[in-house]
């Protein structure tokens, strides 16, 4: 590697070092954890159930339908 490459790859080096994020410490107890964990899964907790809307029935996709072209619709 030439010294113009090594100065360079110094730079970036240096660059990217100074742009490194330390994460913040997470500061919740081990309860507190457990029952986030437990809202956020998918068959747990009551807020979850709340959220999720299930379709009354199944939607049926008619391509036909769906992209309003007449010279698609014409047979």
């Amino acid at each position: 590697m030439d010294k113009r490459l090594a100065k360079r790859h110094k730079r970036q080096v240096a660059r990217a070092r100074a742009n490194v994020k330390t994460s913040e410490p997470d500061l919740r107890t081990p309860e507190q954890i457990e029952a986030d964990r437990e809202a956020s899964r998918a068959g747990g907790g009551i807020a979850n159930q709340t959220k999720m809307a299930v379709p009354s029935r199944p939607i049926r996709h008619n391509p036909a339908i769906a992209t309003g072209s007449a010279a698609k619709t014409a047979v």
